[in-house]
């Protein structure tokens, strides 16, 4: 499987995501409506300031805080080198980025767990939000399914049952595949930003997550996990 794929022609990505403001209260009040409306069936009878801590899923209402990036290495052993872009500043992010993006060939595949559905189309629109170009690597727009080099790992379990959904942990477990245990997962990322105001320590949970996807692609290829002497963590 997925034998056809170079896998150093791809790159592997996560981000973490959190909602653009503290708190429900330090929203501006139209956006509060607004929040209200596009949450309304999500939320049932939770209110909707709760219900604002989950914000961060959104690209509307949240901003990306991290993006982490793994390539695999040439030489005598696969490797795997990661590099992580993380700010306060979601324009900043962006832009080291994308000027990675725009660095590589047009045709660096983009992979990731979820990536179809969330990463991928995050970023794009926060992009817009923006007012940033978009790498070569992330233009859709008019193309046919299969000019899109992108990768999803999620999706690949799938083989093509629209109803299923299986985590990242799910996989790894099943396939074997060591982790370290972190003290949060995706839920806790904003209250780690906003209340706790580490960054740093998310950066570390995004990377694991960029290790664990390239690993599981592996798996996938039905070729042995990178030792971990073999994974580099830059920058």
């Amino acid at each position: 499987m997925l034998e056809q794929y170079d896998l150093h022609n791809l790159l592997v990505i996560d981000i973490e995501t959190v909602p653009q403001y503290g708190s429900h209260e330090q929203l501006p009040e139209n956006l509060q409506v607004l929040w209200e409306l596009k949450t309304r069936h999500q939320r049932k009878d939770e209110p909707a300031d709760v219900h604002y801590e989950r914000a961060g899923i959104w690209a509307e209402f949240g901003k990306i805080v991290c993006i982490s990036a793994g390539i695999f290495t040439a030489g005598k052993n696969v490797g795997l080198r990661v590099k992580s872009f993380a700010s306060h500043d979601e324009k900043e992010l962006l832009t080291k980025f994308s000027n990675l993006l725009f660095s590589q060939p047009a045709n660096l595949v983009l992979c990731a767990h979820n990536g179809k559905e969330f990463d991928f189309p995050y970023i794009c629109r926060r992009l817009l939000v923006n007012g940033m170009p978009f790498p070569q690597q992330l233009q859709i727009a008019g193309k046919k399914p299969w000019e899109i080099a992108h990768l999803d790992t999620m999706e690949l379990w799938k083989f093509g049952d629209h109803k299923h959904y299986t985590s990242l942990n799910l996989l790894t477990t099943i396939f074997n595949i060591p982790t370290s245990k972190d003290d949060i997962d995706g839920s806790d990322v904003g209250r780690v930003y906003w209340h706790e105001n580490q960054l740093e320590r998310i950066c570390t949970y995004c990377q694991k997550d960029v290790v664990a996807t390239a690993q599981l692609l592996r798996r996938y290829r039905g070729e042995e996990l990178i030792p971990d002497e073999f994974i580099t963590v830059v920058g």
